[in-house]
């Protein structure tokens, strides 16, 4: 459920980017006194302005809701309160694994002559 989310949640974030970038801003306005201002009739008489301001503010409040949306969902994940908790107190599952003794032959000094006897 969660990575469902998360997937609606990255392609309107993209594709917010992109209809950000899309929009005119402020001073392009100035543009159309050159010669431009035709290019904004594809999207009617008033331009392309109140058509992407609805888009925009529509994929706004969606990314909002997804990612208030995935905050409940983290949060709601069972995270342990202490490392008591992390570690499993039941004994019948835990099995004792006793050291291995070592070897004559991997003891330290082993194959070595014992020293000599001393004499006083």
């Amino acid at each position: 459920m969660g990575q469902i989310i998360l997937v609606i949640h990255v392609l309107i974030a993209i594709t917010l980017v992109v209809l950000v970038l899309l929009q005119h801003g402020k001073g392009a306005d100035a543009g159309a006194a050159f010669g431009s201002g035709a290019s904004s009739t594809v999207f009617g008489a008033r331009g392309s302005s109140s058509f992407l301001v609805r888009i925009t503010t529509a994929l706004a409040v969606g990314f909002f809701l997804t990612s208030l949306t995935l905050a409940m969902i983290a949060s709601r994940q069972t995270v342990p309160d202490t490392v008591a908790d992390l570690i499993d107190d039941d004994p019948a599952e835990q099995e004792e694994v006793a050291p291995e003794a070592p070897d004559d032959e991997d003891a330290p000094g082993a194959g070595m002559a014992p020293p000599p006897p001393e004499d006083d």
